[in-house]
């Protein structure tokens, strides 16, 4: 079996687009070759800055042939329909086959499809390929219709075996392929034959050129550790700049510099922002005084001096690009100390934030009432909260965080600190966006988690009251983020408070925003706290007019159960986004769907942190054998009962009595009955579901006794009615712990 070596060799690829270009690569020649009849052992994709490169091994020298019947037309049919079904097969009529098919003879075509070389199989493949590459950008150069990320030099493109290396006969818009290729654009600009992949590898290597991204990642990441060991400093880890450099660089070299002396004031994370975003350096950190003093550059070439006129020359670049950074902290630095946050943040007034949500300005008005209110939940002061949310905001306003939009919060905090605040407050300016992804940190702090979830539920509310929701794919606000940025603040701190509860005040302030009915707000208040008690379906409008017959006589009083109504809705429905968030968290964290169905089922689902521990013992529970076989008696119990109930027209929930008992097995029934209803209710109360749903598992061998030894629709209607209600009881103790009707089986 062959080995299939490709190699496509262009001017320098963005090192952002390699790591998709590579997979894209691998994917479209194997699906290719598959879909034409070849298969193949394995495919791994290469690149560098110059090529993109995939190695097949154990590839099938031929495609199969193929025999395909097909059943025609009967003999006697209409010629045109016997002639349809030659050009159909591409036969003629003396190689079709007459048969019997029952109810007289039919024609019958054999169509043999010969197998194919490998060689055109992967030229087609390959000329597909390239011309439908999706790159997220390309270009098009010269005369030729072909378009490349950039221009495309040579095409390598051969199949080995133990006879020798085979060119593969392709020609894509005058470019021949063949078996030779370059190695390091400086160092080893000479092209050089190949015969199969580890020759084309070590000839690579021995041109200055490390083929594989891991690799260079590897060796990048080693030497820049080492350099930083030897010079008495630390690499700060940045996977991600890690990655983008290896794109960069077919012969990493490392190289190492010293950050002059009049930066080293600057916060550490100024300086590492500044050369990761500007100069692609890695930061040196100094362990004993946490301060960034020093950087690795990586080169694309050896140098007879060994790098010192390249790190002379990024030197005179970092230091202009340092000088700005200095001048941004310098500037901030004397605006804060003139004005305070506060006075910083009146620029804020001048920003809108969403043309129907108003300025920043509004925002942080918002979000410091909402503060106020969580504070008492999360054991954070409510002046505190107030007075981080007033100037959260602010750096937005200052000319560090205009450069680097990325130091948003991290400079708060700094500014809130040179301002003299503390208790939190400057903890809070920082971490209050977080946790930005699944990976990220927490807040713990009080004030910061207060803060956290006053930024977060007022964003949810504002884009929820002006219909600007996720749609399938799009959430352009970051909106679902922001939902699981809820989550994690509530499970991760242990938050023990009603949700749908902390929407109530951003939405009255929403609805009396958009109201002109002034002299109604103290009504109107109550009507929202009403409406706040009654459940999802309930006519609000209809309930709240009835309870205030004088409305209706008040002109603008009639568009105030209209405005609740709406303001109940709007709750309701971010409440089940946020369901639908948790389900999404909770999968990911190994918890059925429909586990997670059973317990949103319960009361009190708009207590997230409660929610969560009950699904956690049910998903516990289930993975046992009592709780698997107890499920499934509980189902029994339960159809029985439905059909039962239908049939009668009558709810059979209450009235069972021991003395009707006429099997053992039903009177230990009753008896397991009362002991765990004795058991679960205190257990429910204190929030112990794993007693609780210990308690119903030992339901489950009675339970299996009873229904192998008792017909429960029997003869005897006062038997049957007792067991009927006897099976009630079951279903009533099961779903006091989780709806288990939603729970598959």
């Amino acid at each position: 079996m062959p080995d299939l070596l490709i190699e496509l060799f262009s001017e320098e690829i963005p090192a952002r687009m390699q790591a998709r270009a590579r997979e894209d690569l691998r994917r479209l020649v194997t699906d290719g070759l598959v879909a034409a009849g070849l298969t193949y052992a394995h495919a791994k994709a290469f690149s560098t800055p110059r090529r993109l490169a995939l190695a097949i091994e154990g590839l099938a020298a031929s495609s199969p042939t193929l025999r395909e019947e097909r059943k025609g037309p009967r003999s006697d049919a209409p010629e045109a329909a016997i002639e349809g079904f030659l050009r159909s097969t591409g036969l003629t009529r003396d190689q079709l086959e007459l048969r019997d098919a029952g109810k007289g003879q039919v024609f019958f075509a054999t169509i043999t499809k010969p197998g194919r070389q490998a060689a055109d199989i992967v030229a087609e493949v390959l000329e597909a390929t390239v011309r439908d590459f999706p790159w997220p950008k390309s270009m098009r150069w010269g005369a030729g219709s072909l378009r490349w990320v950039r221009p495309l030099h040579s095409i390598l493109c051969i199949l080995t075996t133990e006879a020798g290396a085979e060119v593969v006969p392709l020609e894509i818009d005058g470019i021949r392929a063949g078996n030779t290729t370059r190695g390091h654009r400086f160092m080893a600009p000479d092209a050089f034959t190949v015969s199969s992949f580890e020759d084309y590898a070590g000839k690579l290597k021995r041109a200055k050129v490390i083929l594989d991204h891991e690799e260079r990642e590897a060796h990048i990441h080693a030497d820049a550790t080492n350099a930083a060991f030897a010079a008495g400093l630390r690499l700060v880890e940045d996977k991600a700049l890690l990655a983008e450099v290896a794109g960069l660089v077919e012969c990493p070299v490392v190289l190492t510099g010293a950050i002059g002396e009049e930066f080293l004031g600057l916060p550490p994370e100024v300086l590492q922002t500044s050369m990761r975003e500007h100069q692609k350096f890695f930061s040196l950190r100094n362990p004993g005084t946490g301060r960034i003093e020093g950087f690795v550059t990586v080169a694309n070439r050896e140098t007879a001096d060994h790098g010192a006129t390249i790190v002379a020359g990024n030197l005179k670049v970092l230091s202009a690009r340092l000088s700005d950074a200095k001048f941004f902290w310098e500037n901030d630095l004397r605006t804060v100390k003139a004005v305070g946050l506060e006075g910083m943040a009146e620029g804020l007034k001048n920003v809108t934030f969403h043309n129907k949500l108003g300025s920043q300005a509004d925002r942080v008005k918002r979000i410091e009432a909402l503060a106020r209110e969580i504070a008492p939940m999360v054991g954070a002061r409510p002046d505190l909260a107030a007075e981080a949310a007033r100037i959260v905001k602010a750096d937005l306003q200052s000319a560090m965080v205009g450069e680097f939009p990325e130091l948003q919060g991290i400079m708060g905090r700094y500014y809130a600190e040179a301002a003299g605040h503390d208790d939190g407050v400057p903890e809070a300016c920082e971490m209050h966006y977080k946790p930005l992804g699944p990976s990220d940190e927490v807040p713990k702090h009080p004030i910061s988690v207060a803060v956290a979830l006053a930024d977060k539920i007022d964003m949810l509310i504002g884009f929820w009251d002006i219909e600007e929701k996720p749609t399938g794919s799009k959430d352009p606000f970051a909106l679902r983020r922001a939902a699981l940025g809820v989550i994690r603040l509530m499970l991760g701190n242990g938050l023990r408070f009603s949700l749908i509860n902390s929407f109530k005040e951003p939405i009255r302030s929403r609805i009396r925003a958009t109201s002109d009915s002034a002299h109604m707000y103290e009504e109107f208040d109550a009507g929202l706290d009403e409406a706040f008690e009654l459940p999802v379906g309930t006519d609000i409008e209809k309930a709240l007019r009835s309870s205030r017959p004088d409305w209706a006589e008040d002109q603008p009083a009639r568009l105030v159960p209209k405005r609740i109504a709406k303001g109940h809705a709007l709750a309701h429905d971010l409440l089940a986004f946020f369901h639908d968030r948790l389900k999404v968290h909770l999968r990911d964290e190994g918890i059925r769907h429909d586990v997670i169905d059973a317990c949103l089922a319960m009361p009190a689902n708009d207590d997230l942190t409660l929610l969560v521990k009950r699904a956690e013992a049910l998903a516990a529970f289930l993975k046992t054998d009592d709780g698997e076989n107890l499920l499934q008696g509980f189902k029994r119990a339960n159809n029985i009962l439905t059909q039962a109930e239908e049939k009668d027209g009558v709810e059979y929930s209450f009235g069972a009595d021991a003395k009707f008992a006429e099997a053992p097995e039903e009177t230990a029934l009753f008896e397991a009955l009362d002991r765990a209803e004795a058991a679960i209710s205190p257990a429910i109360e204190a929030e112990d579901f794993a007693a609780a749903m210990g308690a119903m598992a030992a339901l489950r061998a009675p339970i299996d006794a009873f229904f192998e030894a008792v017909q429960v629709n029997t003869e005897n209607e006062i038997v049957r009615r007792n067991r009927l209600n006897l099976l009630s009881r079951i279903r009533s103790i099961c779903l006091s712990v989780a709806d288990l009707t939603r729970v598959e089986g």
